[in-house]
């Protein structure tokens, strides 16, 4: 495990396109990726590969049976939750190499118990309906502003 730089927490992904486009920007951003299962899909799956494109195999990747297990191994750890109700807006935040932040399923996010253990942060956007922005483009967003507050670690 990469204990510096960032880390990306999956909670429960469900759309293997998403999370091979996040993976993608894992690598590129040498964070890591954590999956907590159940996963909505198979990792080995053609689509999730396709959007990881050839970066698939350069990717840091840890995955967790359940939420408590993660807990368990990295709960000692400042965890952010990326979440649309409410929390600091995520250039408010002062990130940390090593730094753990989480992302909720697509369709539901994560369960009240999940989002009350952990410091919520959020991508302002217009209150339009129920939707919100895209898993990865989310993911993007708050990764490269993370990043950018601890130095861009090995990147150029």
């Amino acid at each position: 495990m990469n204990s510096l730089n960032l880390n990306i927490v999956l909670y429960q992904p469900e759309i293997p396109q998403n999370t091979g486009n996040i993976a993608r920007t894992c690598v590129l951003t040498d964070s890591t990726l954590h999956l907590i299962k159940p996963l909505g899909f198979s990792i080995d799956d053609k689509a999730v590969r396709r959007s990881g494109l050839d970066y698939w195999k350069d990717l840091k990747l840890e995955v967790h049976e359940s939420y408590e297990d993660f807990m368990a191994k990295y709960g000692d750890r400042r965890i952010f939750l990326s979440t649309t109700h409410g929390g600091n807006i995520y250039s408010d935040e002062k990130f940390q190499d090593g730094d753990f932040i989480m992302f909720g399923r697509e369709s539901s996010g994560v369960p009240e118990e999940v989002h009350n253990a952990h410091s919520g942060i959020r991508v302002p956007m217009v209150q339009t309906s129920t939707r919100s922005l895209n898993l990865s483009n989310t993911v993007a967003i708050i990764a490269y502003e993370a990043l950018k507050q601890i130095g861009f670690p090995n990147m150029k």
